[in-house]
């Protein structure tokens, strides 16, 4: 015949800690639902919405350990349930404690957008704030889950036999997991050197594109043509590459012409600079006009212009090429470049004496750089006789 007695001495604990429980956590989360309505606008609501969830699972397996331990179950069966317990009230600890710093890091993004004009400082923080979330919260998971491994003891003696031969087995773990690790060093590096910071703009293996996204072990680079490319942070520790917001998004841009030796400078010049007043794009920095190199038919003029960050700057590029091109086809067409031959040309007449042929003209030759005027000359006239 089963104990009844003994039965319901055992289960009178179990249920009115069950049922204090089930009211404390209902309590708890419409206290959360209350605080969820003013989080946008009070610290303290988001100080109780991160405690409460937690706290809501933690109190009732509280309340049990307390009821198991006054319950007639044998011994071994009341340190089995309050081990149990145990480990979930720790797995709560650490949830809470990966909530704390979520809040925080959220806190100080608020505190520090980017949308602004002038976000360098606040992408430097944004920076070091993601980063150093995503290695604590790593961190605090790490070292919850070994303390809830280490209270079963063959685990306990598992890690003592592992410790013992740490020899061979530090070694494979070691290569095994150089990857994460790398990562992991290479993430704090760049929290606190920071190389690279949020909405950067880069040059990552020949791609153009800003730093969408750093977690714990890869960077987000979305590409100008909304790809998305994905890199190990290791890679930016040990390669080379570019940033053009380094210290500032400020930069400046050329734009190549090639004209004829015939092309008024100072006129380009004022062109340029009535091109550069007139586009909002420009921030008054840099407008130059240059001849930076001649060649055998025209001469390399560099328009160099500067901008506020790389999106205006290519705008910026693109307009002055092509306004600076329509003003020299209006009223410079002569500046465009062309190919040009002298013709001189003598004809003899037996009543007159001999006089010089037309003046210089210029003229379209298709073939002359490559000799195909001389190949069809050549083919035209008889050989010489032998």
């Amino acid at each position: 015949m089963p104990d009844w007695q003994q039965a319901i001495d055992a289960a009178w604990p179990l249920l009115a800690a069950l049922l204090l429980g089930l009211v404390v956590r209902q309590l708890l989360l419409s206290v959360a639902r209350r605080a969820d309505r003013h989080a946008a606008s009070r610290t303290s609501a988001r100080v109780v919405r991160v405690i409460v969830v937690p706290a809501a699972l933690a109190l009732p397996l509280l309340f049990l350990m307390q009821a198991v331990s006054a319950t007639p179950l044998p011994p071994s069966a009341v340190a089995q349930a309050q081990h149990w317990l145990g480990i979930g009230v720790l797995l709560c600890v650490v949830w809470l404690a990966v909530r704390v710093v979520a809040a925080l890091e959220a806190r100080i993004l608020r505190e520090h957008p980017v949308d602004v004009e002038d976000n360098l400082a606040a992408r430097r923080i944004q920076t070091q704030a993601r980063v150093i979330a995503r290695v604590a919260q790593g961190a605090i998971v790490l070292v919850g889950v070994s303390l809830a491994l280490m209270t079963f003891p063959a685990i306990r003696q598992l890690g003592a036999t592992l410790l013992a031969s740490a020899g061979i087995l530090g070694l494979v773990a070691g290569i095994a997991a150089r990857p994460v690790f790398g990562n992991l060093i290479a993430g704090l590096q760049i929290a606190l050197a920071q190389p690279i910071r949020l909405d950067d703009v880069v040059i990552v293996e020949g791609e153009w594109g800003r730093i969408e996204e750093i977690t714990s072990t890869y960077v987000v680079v979305r590409v100008w043509d909304e790809r998305r490319l994905v890199v190990p942070l290791q890679w930016f520790i040990e390669n080379p590459f570019q940033n053009w917001t380094r210290t500032s998004a400020q930069l400046l841009g050329t734009a190549f012409l090639w004209l004829d030796y015939r092309t008024p400078m100072d006129e380009v010049r004022a062109q340029l600079q009535r091109i550069c007043e007139e586009d909002p794009r420009w921030d008054g920095r840099v407008c130059i006009a240059q001849v930076t190199d001649t060649r055998e038919h025209t001469m390399e003029v560099r328009l160099l212009v500067s901008a506020r960050n790389s999106g205006d700057l290519f705008d910026l590029r693109c307009v002055v090429r092509e306004r600076m091109i329509d003003f020299l086809e209006r009223c410079h067409p002569q500046a465009l470049p062309r190919l040009r031959a002298d013709i001189a040309r003598e004809e003899r007449s037996p009543r007159r004496s001999p006089r010089p042929g037309p003046a210089t003209a210029d003229t379209t030759s298709p073939g002359a750089e490559d000799g195909q005027g001389d190949l069809a000359r050549a083919v035209a006239e008889p050989p010489p006789p032998g």
